[in-house]
């Protein structure tokens, strides 16, 4: 091959040539691919932290402990929006309804964003 000639693995990087300017520089939307992957794992770890939540105050978690503190902390915040949507006179069902409905709104944005994301 000549020094003018680009190599084979260089002409798909070379927008000059013909290229489509708009796909990622390796051409197959990997740059897609991996913000649908981010975008469904933050929607996963929110979802677990709901949903931990739930669960360490129907097993009654110790709440002075600082991991137990931390995880409501992360649910509170998460879950701001929906705090008192369903008021019960039941405490576990009331905070299984109040953290559940956003771990699964999460679940359900998250993953759908995701997937046109990844359809680019």
């Amino acid at each position: 091959m000549s020094n003018t000639e680009p190599l084979p693995d260089q002409r798909q990087y070379d927008f000059h040539q013909g290229g489509d300017p708009r796909r990622s520089r390796d051409g197959d939307g990997s740059a897609a691919r991996r913000a649908a992957l981010v975008i469904h794992t933050i929607a996963d770890v929110a979802a677990v932290f709901l949903g931990l939540w739930i669960l360490l105050y129907l097993l009654e978690a110790n709440r002075a402990n600082i991991f137990v503190e931390f995880v409501e902390g992360m649910a509170d915040w998460l879950a701001w929006w929906s705090q008192d949507i369903f008021t019960m006179d039941t405490d576990g069902l009331r905070v299984l309804l109040n953290y559940g409905l956003p771990a699964v709104v999460y679940l359900l944005v998250g993953h759908g964003i995701s997937s046109r994301v990844r359809r680019l």
